[in-house]
């Protein structure tokens, strides 16, 4: 049990390709299980398309899942009601990949900060502004920005202020979907540094989406790899990065650049990822895997456990 579970989640889409046509169902996420442990940073990594952002969604509750449940310490989140849910909001904020789209343009920071306090009645008027300074503070920013609008400040300056509105309310999880990947580099290390030491100060829990592998290994406990909506694998960071067992993750790690080559011939993954709506049958991976074999098109594998991790592959 971690403070959030997510048991058999799964979320279809309803398509239709033509006029009259057959309904079809997309399958951005297809029965995935994990927990995030209180005070962890647990990644999801993947290609595009491989549903890290509807399960974020589904976890914040702006999206329903067609079956499954998440629950939040105890309590299935589809079942919260008006106090508990409230206090559900207050409790888990997300950090948006695109900082100016998720910033009202028309508010001063005073307000875009300020505002998550007076909804849930944190602190009085007359500690409003000192509160909102701290939040500032707290995240690399000083005080006489407080009246100026999101388009005065860069993209680093303006996921800052993200993060200082998202800890406004001293939340015990954070959803960070892709947050340094509309980042220059030099401005990803100064927000990833901001993001570890306020886990650290703070004890809060991450839910972190990323494909940048390194950032990864980096900051985060635990990773689950995702491929066609399912979790392929999933393991201690360490575990992951030295060993990989899944195909596709020895795939995904071997395309990534590496900064000081290590010997290793980086490899590209082949082929495109099938369509979810025509998920291939037997193993979703089988018709870019290196290693398929005989049961790969026809039986699809279960996630297990294996020598201390998850893998979903028939050669384990």
């Amino acid at each position: 049990m971690g403070i959030i579970d997510v048991i058999d989640l799964k979320k279809y889409f309803p398509v239709k390709r033509k006029a009259f046509a057959k309904q079809e169902w997309l399958k951005a996420v297809d029965g995935i299980t994990f927990s995030i442990k209180d005070g962890a940073v647990f990644a999801l990594v993947g290609e595009s398309g491989s549903g890290k952002s509807t399960v974020a969604r589904l976890i914040l509750r702006l999206s329903l899942p067609t079956s499954g449940s998440i629950v939040f310490q105890g309590d299935d989140i589809q079942k919260l009601r008006r106090d508990s849910l409230l206090q559900f909001r207050k409790s888990v904020q997300i950090i948006f990949q695109d900082p100016f789209a998720s910033l009202n343009p028309r508010m001063t920071v005073f307000d875009t900060i300020s505002e998550p306090l007076k909804i849930h009645k944190i602190v009085n008027k007359t500690d409003l502004k000192d509160r909102v300074i701290s939040l500032l503070e707290s995240v690399g920013l000083q005080a006489d920005i407080l009246n100026r609008y999101p388009h005065e400040f860069s993209g680093g300056q303006r996921q800052r202020i993200c993060i200082a509105r998202a800890l406004a309310v001293s939340p015990k999880i954070l959803v960070a979907d892709e947050p340094l990947s509309a980042l220059d580099v030099s401005i990803q290390a100064q927000i990833l540094n901001i993001l570890q030491g306020l886990q650290k100060q703070s004890n809060i829990s991450f839910l972190f989406i990323s494909h940048d592998l390194r950032v990864v290994q980096y900051f985060s406990d635990e990773v689950a790899v995702m491929y066609l909506g399912k979790i392929v694998e999933h393991a201690g960071t360490n575990d992951l990065f030295s060993r990989p067992f899944h195909p596709y993750t020895v795939e995904l790690l071997s395309s990534a650049p590496r900064i000081k080559p290590d010997g290793r011939k980086r490899e590209i993954l082949k082929g495109d990822v099938p369509s979810p709506i025509d998920i291939p049958p037997g193993c979703p991976f089988h018709p870019r895997c290196p290693k398929r074999f005989d049961p790969c098109d026809r039986i699809m594998p279960e996630l297990k456990e294996t020598k201390g991790r998850f893998v979903s592959c028939h050669l384990y």
